[in-house]
């Protein structure tokens, strides 16, 4: 994703033809006023943070207001990562809100999970006095500096007058084009420092014009490359999430009557339950969806990225002949890992809008060609039925608590997802069929995300199911949010698959690195059970087969109003099949241990 200019020291109120301004106040407010105004236009209902010096101010004015919630949370990279969520999880732009130094360095890394996996959140930064600024002052960092590889866009603002016009820009940049994350770093002094108050309703920027339509000329060439094709396949990723284009994806998948994958981004932008869906790709994607990738004809990449965890090896993937078309509303996304044919920069949804049309106003003489053979041989390839697994009455399979937490939600809960092995089971395991639905790190792979995911979700969706997937490393990581959880009444339900082990860490120390298992073992657990009480919560303990669903059920219908931990202890030697190893080719993949 390309950055969006620097550090911008001065940011001048738009005079384009588009911008309007709200009416001026009847007095100059204080910068920690306009602060909390501009959020107020902005429509913010929930602001995830954690109070500092350099913010107080501004926190001063959030206890005077009501347009807005304020979520405290025990730790920034909390608040991040749940303002992340937030904004997946709904059509909002996310916010978060930390004080200087230690505080913004803490947010890192929710600001590079949400700038890989393209997530529009707006971070409001405290900063030291602009006097101070470079004296190596108390709680000082170089916020502009650090923050930048890992943001769209960052503002350093040094003058009062240009709050309002530099958080308008913040959100208009972070939402539009390929979203992503834009920080506003504040001195303390512009917080107290008066002003008159106008709000820029749309902002421009004349160096940053997002393509919003595709070339037709482009278009026309894909539809009759499409029409063509013997073999065609649909490689979707989260662009089609982001841009609310999933019902276009579902006409898009019965006109052409090809099979579609989504990426670990995408699932839920094609009903799981749709024939022509044929499952994951990539790295611990399923061998129909692998298989189909690498001989088909025609592949139509729309909003995805041809990332390592989803092609392999590019040489390998480059060696069967076909055409690639790629839509993406970044240009610097097309042709970066896989050379493509027809390029089409424009945004997701309306790209789509035209490709239909101009599919569906084709003649009966240029119709697809028929996909009968091709259909045949999918099924070949799903008869193999590689996500098949030992079942046990000994031991807890991971797998089989997933697809006993996809019955007892009916398949409708939000789940959000740690890193790790868990992550992969839930994705190969739980069939979404909305979007919106799946919320997980896939670009960064943050530890840690799941509980203050889950947050966020249960703020942007009051009422709804949530199921936290996690394991016993990536929970401790922000366990701390249980606090919050007790503090705001959030009820997600937390299924830890407690291998006692790194999981993902032991599976490649097993396969590639000859078993030798380097501090892949977590010894000293604490008790999960006691730990969740001691915060409020309901906690459980499950080490049989039989008593899975009882205990889901009980989290979910009797426990319904309370945040329930179910600490499943589950097989210690369970792996994630298919694999395909680093450096290896979508065709080359592990379809269990006896492949190794």
């Amino acid at each position: 994703m390309k950055s969006v200019s620097a550090e911008v020291h001065r940011v001048e109120p738009s005079s384009g033809a588009n911008s309007q301004t709200s009416q001026p106040e009847s007095g100059p407010l204080t910068g920690a006023q306009i602060v909390v105004r501009c959020l107020q236009e902005e429509g913010v209902k929930h602001v995830f943070g954690y109070p500092g010096g350099a913010v107080l101010y501004i926190y001063d004015e959030i206890f005077q207001q009501d347009a807005f919630q304020h979520i405290l949370v025990r730790h920034e990279q909390a608040a991040v990562h749940a303002a992340d969520a937030y904004a997946r999880s709904s059509h909002n732009v996310g916010v978060a809100l930390v004080t200087s130094g230690p505080g913004v360095t803490n947010a890192v890394t929710g600001i590079a999970t949400a700038y890989m996996d393209s997530i529009p959140v707006v971070i409001l930064t405290g900063q030291v006095p602009t006097h101070a600024i470079g004296q190596d002052a108390f709680q000082e960092c170089d916020t502009v500096g650090i923050t930048r590889p890992c943001v769209k866009h960052n503002i350093l603002v040094k003058d009062v007058r240009d709050l309002a016009p530099a958080i308008a820009k913040a959100f208009y940049i972070a939402r539009s084009g390929r979203p992503g994350p834009v920080l506003v770093d504040i001195p303390k002094d512009v917080t107290v420092a008066k002003c008159a108050f106008e709000y820029p309703r749309n902002p421009s920027l004349r160096s940053y014009n997002p393509v919003l339509k595709g070339h037709m000329g482009q278009i026309k060439k894909a539809v009759q490359l499409l029409l063509s094709a013997e073999r065609p396949m649909i490689y979707t990723g989260g662009g089609v999430i982001l841009a609310n284009a999933s019902e276009l994806l579902a006409r898009l998948v019965e006109r052409l009557d090809a099979p579609c994958t989504n990426t670990l981004m995408g699932l839920g932008g094609l009903r799981a339950s749709d024939r022509r869906f044929v499952g994951m790709p990539g790295m611990h994607g399923t061998y129909e969806a692998n298989m189909a990738m690498q001989h088909c004809d025609v592949l139509l990449a729309v909003g995805t990225r041809f990332d390592d965890r989803v092609i392999g090896n590019p040489t390998h993937f480059a060696q069967n002949p076909r055409k690639i078309i790629h839509v993406d509303i970044d240009p610097s996304s097309i042709s970066k890992r896989v050379k493509v044919d027809v390029p089409i920069v424009g945004d997701v949804k309306e790209v789509l809008v035209e490709l239909l049309a101009q599919l569906e106003a084709a003649r009966p003489a240029q119709a697809a060609a028929s996909t009968q053979a091709w259909w045949g041989q999918i099924q070949q390839w799903r008869a193999r039925d590689c996500l098949k697994y030992e079942m046990t009455d000994r031991v807890i399979k991971p797998q089989y608590v997933i697809q006993k937490l996809w019955e007892v939600t009916r398949g409708d809960a939000f789940v959000t997802s740690d890193v790790g092995q868990h992550q992969m089971w839930a994705a190969q395991y739980y069939p979404f069929e909305k979007p919106r639905r799946w919320i997980n790190s896939g670009g960064l792979g943050t530890m840690g995300v799941g509980l203050p995911y889950a947050m966020g979700v249960q703020m942007a969706n009051p009422g709804a199911e949530v199921a936290v997937v996690t394991g016993e490393a990536s929970i401790q990581m922000c366990i701390q949010e249980l606090s919050t959880c007790k503090q705001y009444r959030l009820t997600p339900k937390i299924v830890n698959l407690n291998n006692r082990y790194l999981g993902m860490v032991r599976q490649w120390q097993q396969i590639d690195y000859g078993g030798r298992y380097s501090e892949s073992y977590v010894d000293a657990l604490p008790d999960f059970v006691k730990l969740a009480e001691s915060y409020g919560h309901v906690g459980m303990r499950i080490e049989r087969p039989a008593d899975v669903e009882p205990a889901l059920r009980e989290a979910f219908t009797r426990q319904k109003d309370r945040l329930v931990f179910i600490d499943f202890i589950t097989d210690q030697t369970e792996n994630v099949w298919p694999m395909v190893r680093a450096g290896k080719g979508l065709t080359e993949m592990l379809l269990g241990s006896e492949d190794l």
